[in-house]
C-alpha cells in the first residue's frame, strides 16, 4: 500500500520504493520493503506499528540518519539519498529539526542556551520575534536560565521541541518524544506540537506506540513488517487502537 495525499500539496519529505536491508545471508533482516510515503508541509503525520514493524527505521531513514538500501528520500526538492557526510550535515542543519525521548539537552547549558544551539552551530543568528513566539508557546519564559537538572521532564522536552523549532526546519522529526513523560507532561508537549502546525505551518512527522499521542496528528500511517499497511485521517485514540490491534492480530498470525 501507498501513503499518499493531494498531488497540488507540497511535500514536505518523501519515500519512493525505499528499502533497508541489515545483515546477509541467513542473518539478514528486512526492515523496510518498498516504501512509498508522502508527506505533506504544515501537516501532523504520525508513524506507528507494532514493535519491530520499521517505523523507526523509516523516520531515520527519512531523516537522513540512516541510509536506504534502495530507493530514494527527498526533503522537500533536496535528494537526501546519495548525499556525502557534509551535504547530509547541511540538509539535517538547515531543513530538518529533531525530538528524541530522551530530549538530548546538553546539562552544562541553560535552557535557553540549549534552545540556541543548533543556530550557534550554524553560525545563524536567530529571529527575535521568531524566538519570542517560541518560548511563549511552549511556556518556557520563566525557566529560561535554568539548566535541564533544575526542569521536570515535560519542561525539558518542551526545551527540546522549541529548540527544534527555533531554526523553521522544513520539517521535524519527532521519535517517541512523549516516551519519559507522565500523561500530564505528555499532553502538554503533543498540544504544543499540534499547534505549531495549526498556527505556524510546521511540519512534524512522529513515531509513536501510543494511540492517544498519535491520535493528536492529522493522519496516522502504520508499518507492519516493514510495509505500510493502513492508513487513517483525522484519528481518533479509538481508531488508533483498533488499527493497531487488528495488525497486532495479522502480525502474530503470520508467526
Amino acid at each position: 500500500m501507498t501513503a499518499t495525499v493531494a498531488r497540488d500539496a507540497q511535500m514536505a519529505a518523501r519515500a519512493s520504493d525505499v528499502w533497508k536491508v541489515y545483515g546477509s545471508g541467513e542473518a539478514q533482516v528486512v526492515a523496510l520493503r518498498g516504501v512509498n510515503a508522502e508527506f505533506e508541509s504544515a501537516r501532523f503525520t504520525a508513524i506507528m506499528g507494532p514493535s519491530g514493524s520499521g517505523k523507526s527505521t523509516l523516520m531515520h531513514c527519512l531523516a537522513g540518519l540512516d541510509s536506504v538500501t534502495r530507493g530514494t528520500i527527498h526533503i522537500g526538492d533536496t535528494a537526501v539519498t546519495g548525499l556525502g557526510d557534509a551535504g547530509l550535515t547541511k540538509l539535517r542543519r538547515d531543513k530538518v529539526g529533531f525530538i528524541f525521548q530522551q530530549f538530548n539537552l546538553l546539562p552544562t547549558l541553560t535552557a535557553q542556551e540549549n534552545i540556541l544551539l543548533p543556530l550557534s552551530i550554524a553560525g545563524r543568528k536567530p529571529d527575535p520575534e521568531w524566538l519570542d513566539t517560541v518560548i511563549d508557546t511552549v511556556g518556557l519564559r520563566d525557566r529560561l536560565n535554568h539548566r535541564p537538572a533544575q526542569l521536570s521532564g515535560g519542561q525539558q522536552q518542551r526545551v527540546a521541541c522549541a529548540r527544534a523549532l527555533a531554526s523553521r526546519p522544513a520539517v521535524i522529526f519527532a521519535d517517541e518524544p512523549t516516551g519519559n513523560l507522565d500523561s500530564r507532561a505528555g499532553a502538554e508537549v503533543l498540544g504544543f506540537l499540534r499547534r505549531s502546525v495549526a498556527e505556524y505551518q510546521q511540519t512534524i512527522v512522529m513515531v509513536t506506540h501510543d494511540p492517544v499521542a498519535a491520535s493528536y496528528a492529522g493522519r496516522v500511517i502504520f508499518l507492519a513488517d516493514g510495509e505500510i499497511v493502513s492508513e487513517l485521517i483525522e484519528p481518533t485514540p479509538d481508531t488508533v487502537l483498533d488499527t493497531m490491534k487488528k495488525l497486532d492480530g495479522l502480525s502474530e498470525a503470520g508467526h
